[in-house]
């Protein structure tokens, strides 16, 4: 399927050890998340039709969880907190595997607001990150290292021995450093120094100290990197820092909405106008004309593999791709629109049936139903509440809450009624 050959060693153990030549999602369940269980059912409980039945499909599928506040590492109560989950998942017959999402870097999330972390290189006088500041976030890292990336290795050393886990590397953060040194809250030697040093500490700690988790880096989506330049500039970056070395692969479309589509015999097939016939050359986003070969999250993959094969042979990345909200292709009039896109649909069921031999699994990383911003104001609140993380691009004219009739969107991560009942409506288990 690829022009390159793939060669797959034998490994000798089952999921224990970091063999990095077997799919670590092969021959495993996966996790479900209780609380995701919950918050579908308060859902379902007011639907009715087809959505309650696809909402009702979905209650037994897994979602990764996000590690965004120091707050959800410990804790064995509920499983709100990786403590909780992996405690809970090590009671299980079989034991399933965890998908986690390592997210908190010093001044996350730079290029947009809706996610802003709490980690901060120059803090403000109200709590938050002042991104413009300069420096050489010495603290800001520091506090990333001993209160965040520390206490959770602790935790993940405890279980690596009793629950397969696969971690999810800083989604956005080294992407945004290739193509947004333009903006002053991305480009600055504070926001570069602390991705550098915070991915690195990061990769590094959890490749030593629990072996026997597999990691993936984030390399964000076709939409956002796949011109073959911007991919160049990311691979030597990852190559630099020395990454490639911990990791198996990458993460792609992760809380994005990229079409899936059809795999191509190779990542250009349908540049210059070729093949354009061909259903894998399907472009929802008009990115071909832009000369970027990543009009599918399967080109794309396939075009990172090539490039860092290319680069470097000993280096053969996987990958695994965030299939959460991508079954509808063309809901969106512009694609650089990512904040609770109306008319967005359910994806592929999380698998490792991939048609592909370079990508591990199909995943639903971004948990559908938990909103990716608010609106201006706020939901359910009397007066006109100001959003304090609002996001101009969740007023955009493809986010819900941006026409008259339609509900407001609470801030990043809670739960969407509206959103996730229009997402089990437009459902594409297919493709």
């Amino acid at each position: 399927m690829y022009s390159t050959q793939i060669f797959f060693l034998c490994c000798w153990t089952v999921w224990q050890g970091s063999c990095l030549s077997s799919n670590p999602f092969q021959d495993h369940v996966f996790y479900v998340n209780p609380s995701f269980q919950a918050e579908l059912t308060s859902s379902i409980q007011t639907a009715t039709g087809d959505v309650k039945l696809n909402l009702q499909k979905m209650m037994n599928t897994s979602s990764a969880y996000w590690i965004d506040t120091k707050d959800k590492i410990k804790g064995k109560n509920d499983t709100l907190t990786v403590e909780g989950i992996l405690e809970n998942a090590s009671q299980l017959t079989p034991v399933p595997l965890v998908t986690l999402i390592v997210y908190d870097l010093p001044n996350r999330d730079c290029h947009a607001l809706a996610s802003n972390g709490e980690i901060c290189c120059v803090y403000e006088k109200d709590g938050r990150c002042d991104y413009e500041a300069t420096g050489s976030c010495e603290h800001g890292i520091d506090e990333y290292k001993t209160t965040y990336i520390d206490p959770l290795v602790e935790i993940i050393s405890n279980y690596q021995d009793h629950v397969p886990i696969v971690l999810i590397i800083e989604p956005d953060s080294l992407p945004n450093l290739i193509t947004n040194k333009g903006d002053p809250r991305c480009g600055n030697p504070a926001t570069t120094r602390a991705y550098h040093a915070g991915i690195s500490y990061a990769i590094q700690q959890l490749s030593l100290k629990t072996p026997k988790t597999t990691l993936y880096l984030d390399a964000s989506h076709g939409g956002w990197l796949g011109w073959v330049n911007n991919l160049q500039s990311y691979l030597d970056l990852v190559f630099e820092l020395e990454l490639d070395e911990h990791i198996r692969g990458f993460s792609t479309n992760v809380a994005n909405y990229q079409s899936l589509g059809i795999p191509c015999p190779s990542y250009d097939w349908c540049l210059e106008e070729k093949h354009r016939d061909d259903d894998c050359c399907a472009d929802p986003c008009d990115l071909l004309s832009q000369y970027n070969p990543a009009n599918n999250e399967y080109n794309f993959a396939s075009a990172l593999y090539n490039l860092s094969v290319v680069s470097k042979p000993s280096f053969q990345p996987s990958f695994i791709i965030d299939t959460g909200r991508n079954g509808v292709s063309d809901m969106r009039k512009d694609c650089s629109n990512w904040c609770n896109i109306r008319n967005a649909g359910i994806g592929r069921f999380p698998t490792t049936d991939t048609d592909s031999t370079i990508i591990d699994a199909f995943l639903w990383l971004k948990t559908p139903g938990e909103s990716d911003g608010c609106t201006q104001y706020l939901p359910d609140s009397p007066v006109q509440t100001q959003c304090p993380r609002y996001d101009a691009m969740c007023g955009s004219p493809d986010s819900i809450g941006s026409r008259d009739g339609e509900p407001r969107c609470p801030e990043a991560g809670h739960w969407f009624d509206y959103q996730v009942k229009q997402l089990a409506q437009n459902a594409i288990w297919g493709r």
